[in-house]
């Protein structure tokens, strides 16, 4: 398999450490969406990350596609997403939010860095959307009697949730002072610290 994309986006790092949670090789090109784009587009027209290409050539895209992918081939026990409901469509929704705060955080960059007149309009909605969105993964986090989000071991909506934070730290400090949700930076903090989340890591380097 080849996984395309920069670590610095938290949509190709959560795919980056799963991949590597489940053991399955793969070589990684840390291609742009804009700097490489003639030859990301040679796999994916959307020219977007990550992409994922498989071994017979097929390429997926959208993260949780991919994760989704990957989990089908692991086991129950394995798998970082619950098979089974509750648990399931309770963890699916932490890393839906966790994603599309990751989505608001990196529109709100694009707003700010191509546009010549920035709207504060945009940028207001944009804060409240991702401080409303922190607050309810806080208190979520808070409500957690395990050493993961939902169990003692880690998961996909962990994994999604601390590459998000990671994302907004690099990007939007000024903005969101994540340390004003002390579970959430706690939760962050403990994975960073984890090997695979040091190895699948790179500095946030903005697009020429």
């Amino acid at each position: 398999m080849i996984l395309i994309g920069q670590y610095d986006s938290p949509f190709v790092r959560r795919v980056g450490i799963a991949l590597s949670l489940y053991g399955i090789a793969f070589e990684h090109r840390p291609w742009s969406s804009f700097g490489n784009a003639d030859e990301l587009r040679a796999y994916n027209p959307l020219t977007r990350v990550p992409t994922l290409v498989l071994d017979d050539g097929l390429a997926l895209t959208d993260s949780h596609i991919i994760l989704d992918y990957l989990d089908s081939l692991v086991s129950d026990e394995e798998a970082l997403f619950p098979r089974y409901e509750p648990e399931r469509h309770r963890a699916l929704r932490i890393a839906a939010l966790a994603t599309g705060l990751g989505d608001k955080a990196v529109s709100l960059f694009y707003e700010k860095r191509l546009h010549g007149e920035v709207s504060a309009v945009w940028v207001d909605r944009c804060r409240r959307q991702i401080e409303e969105t922190l607050g309810v993964l806080e208190a979520s986090r808070a409500q957690s009697q395990s050493e993961y989000w939902f169990s003692q071991r880690i998961g996909h909506a962990d994994i999604a949730v601390a590459a998000v934070l990671r994302f907004l730290r690099d990007v939007h400090s000024d903005l969101v002072a994540t340390s004003r949700y002390p579970h959430l930076h706690a939760h962050a903090e403990k994975l960073e610290a984890l090997p695979v989340f040091q190895t699948i890591s790179q500095p946030f380097i903005p697009p020429a």
